[in-house]
């Protein structure tokens, strides 16, 4: 069932852990199927190198498991997943990560500012990544506080935790997540140099003007 989605799960889960930005057995991932509404969702417990699209557990949005080829249950994350689908229906892939810079702001729950433009394709609404307050991994308060802050970001940070970054496609998904962490690493190698001093930021509203340059020509459609 759903093996497509199976195997672009583990092909992202397997980039983002080739990446760094989340080894063994942190993070997860996940994509919903539009046609069914069906969530392929990575396992609980298994090392990536060691995962198959046969071990990807297919859910619905009630958390009730549809298949398991290889009768592992699914992430213990779920219900975060399940609530970032639920709110927001123009999302079908989700990444969970353990990044380390990012994961070192989410600690102290400092939200990363519009240090650098990139910030304009994170979904950033009011232009910063916000941080979600804690909540003990697992629960329906996890859930519930980090796609809260969905509403005004595709990335957020996790109260000593992680980031969770949304998308329609897993493969953007990641990317943003990547992106996350390079901004976290900028903005602690700026905080270094300035020796804690807050730099300059992109304004919001400088970030709502970008658009694709008029003066290139484009050949005709």
């Amino acid at each position: 069932m759903l093996d497509k989605l199976k195997q672009e799960v583990v092909k992202y889960a397997l980039e983002a852990d080739r990446s760094g930005l989340c080894k063994h057995r942190s993070g997860n991932f996940s994509m919903r199927d539009p046609k069914t509404g069906y969530v392929c969702i990575t396992p609980t417990g298994v090392d990536r190198a060691e995962l198959s699209y046969h071990d990807i557990v297919v859910i619905d949005l009630d958390a009730k498991v549809i298949e398991a080829e290889t009768g592992l249950r699914p992430t213990s994350e779920t219900l975060m997943h399940l609530a970032a689908y639920k709110m927001r229906q123009d999302v079908n892939a989700v990444a969970h990560t353990h990044s380390r810079f990012a994961t070192s702001f989410s600690i102290l729950k400092k939200p990363i500012p519009a240090i650098v433009y990139e910030v304009a394709n994170l979904g950033c609404k009011n232009g910063y990544i916000p941080v979600a307050d804690y909540g003990r991994p697992g629960t329906p308060e996890l859930a519930e506080r980090t796609v809260a802050q969905l509403k005004i970001s595709d990335v957020v940070l996790m109260e000593s935790h992680g980031v969770i970054a949304v998308d329609a496609d897993i493969k953007e998904a990641l990317l943003k997540a990547h992106y996350v962490e390079e901004m976290a690493e900028i903005y602690y190698r700026t905080l270094t140099l300035t020796g804690g001093t807050e730099p300059h930021v992109v304004p919001l509203e400088e970030l709502q003007k970008w658009e694709y340059p008029k003066e290139i020509q484009l050949l005709p459609k």
